[in-house]
């Protein structure tokens, strides 16, 4: 736990579906997935500069191999801050959480610059879709409970929201009104953040702001009925949070990235 200069916001780096492989050269649908990272990072960096915190919300890599998630942990070695690594349905999760440690990037609770930032397991082994254990869920009413003065930011890698496409409503969190009793119980929920859908989106629940980020990689047609991606540059999302509650939020791409994208995949 740090604390944060109050006068200033607390800055928020978001990078999620990073799809790494160990294989330097992978490629997925025809995008190098090292390469669009190194250009979303290169652009974070140029755009907003040093960040406080970095937020790795699920998918870091395609196969879950060692050698990725050490080539993404040493690719955020350009930054001079802490990251806190969450596991999807691509990752091992005890690959992931044993690599992220060595990281110092298993963090689950943050409190910093006046707000409490909280990471939810949503992965579960071997399927797609997304479930919070008993134990997250007990996790997350704890901490929240624990700390009424803080604004919160919870982030997990599944949609707990429909979010407007056919084929991902089955693939998003399972037990999402398990998940919405606690949110709903505690005002000070500013923000719900997720990965998983590989595209931008900004709704509203009960005055909870919810928000899904791009890939760094390959994104997913919005409002698609089956699978579908379409050429969008790789991105992130760059939040600036005030120890009111009040905070900024954009996404930036890696607009001079270029990449061949196969649009004829029927799936990933």
């Amino acid at each position: 736990m740090t604390t944060q200069d109050r006068n200033r916001p607390f800055r928020v780096l978001q990078l999620t579906d990073p799809h790494l492989m160990a294989d330097a050269s992978g490629e997925l649908l025809g995008v190098n997935t090292r390469d669009s990272l190194d250009a979303v990072i290169a652009e974070a960096v140029k755009s907003h500069g040093q960040p406080d915190l970095i937020l790795a919300t699920g998918d870091l890599a395609q196969d879950g191999s060692e050698q990725a998630y050490r080539a993404f942990g040493d690719r955020l070695q350009v930054f001079a801050c802490g990251s806190a690594w969450l596991a999807g349905n691509h990752d091992q999760s005890g690959v992931l959480r044993r690599v992220a440690s060595e990281y110092q990037a298993h963090r689950r609770q943050i409190i910093q610059g006046g707000w409490q930032c909280l990471l939810l397991d949503s992965s579960v082994p071997g399927q797609v879709y997304g479930e919070l254990a008993p134990s997250e869920l007990e996790f997350l009413e704890t901490a929240l409970a624990e700390n009424p003065e803080l604004p919160a930011l919870i982030t997990l890698h599944h949609h707990p929201v429909d979010v407007g496409c056919d084929w991902m409503q089955p693939i998003g969190l399972r037990n999402r009104e398990d998940f919405w009793q606690i949110v709903d119980r505690f005002p000070q929920v500013k923000i719900v953040l997720w990965g998983h859908i590989h595209q931008e989106q900004g709704l509203n629940r009960n005055g909870v702001h919810l928000m899904a980020t791009p890939s760094t990689c390959i994104q997913f047609t919005t409002g698609s009925s089956a699978f579908s991606v379409e050429p969008l540059s790789p991105g992130y999302r760059w939040f600036e949070l005030m120890a009111s509650g009040e905070f900024r939020t954009e996404v930036g791409r890696a607009t001079d990235f270029e990449f061949e994208l196969d649009q004829k995949s029927s799936g990933y």
